[in-house]
């Protein structure tokens, strides 16, 4: 009985003293490891949507034309009033250059 609780306490003592060196190791790891980490992770960039300015990750938006977006919604609604501006400028300088 007593050889039993002998082994038992042995047992516990070993056990205890890897949980603390295993601890005291992985503190070890992250301490070097954490600013390597921290440097290489930059996050993504944010973008700003052209119709609706608000910011997201570029990873979520969509480009066309040079312009970020945060929606295909929001990219139709820019390039269909991008046109009418467009048709506005062309139909204002053709009246311009009648009146020359």
């Amino acid at each position: 009985m007593n050889l039993l609780l002998i082994r038992l306490i042995i047992f516990a003592v070993i056990f205890i003293a890897g949980l603390k060196l295993y601890g005291m190791y992985r503190e070890w790891k992250l301490d070097r490891e954490g600013p390597q980490q921290e440097g290489n992770d930059q996050g993504n960039p944010m973008v700003r949507c052209s119709w609706c300015q608000v910011h997201l990750p570029e990873d979520d938006a969509l480009r066309e034309r040079g312009d970020w977006f945060c929606s295909s919604d929001h990219r139709d609604k820019y390039l269909a009033e991008q046109k009418e501006e467009e048709k506005e400028g062309k139909n204002e300088q053709q009246t311009q250059e009648k009146d020359d």
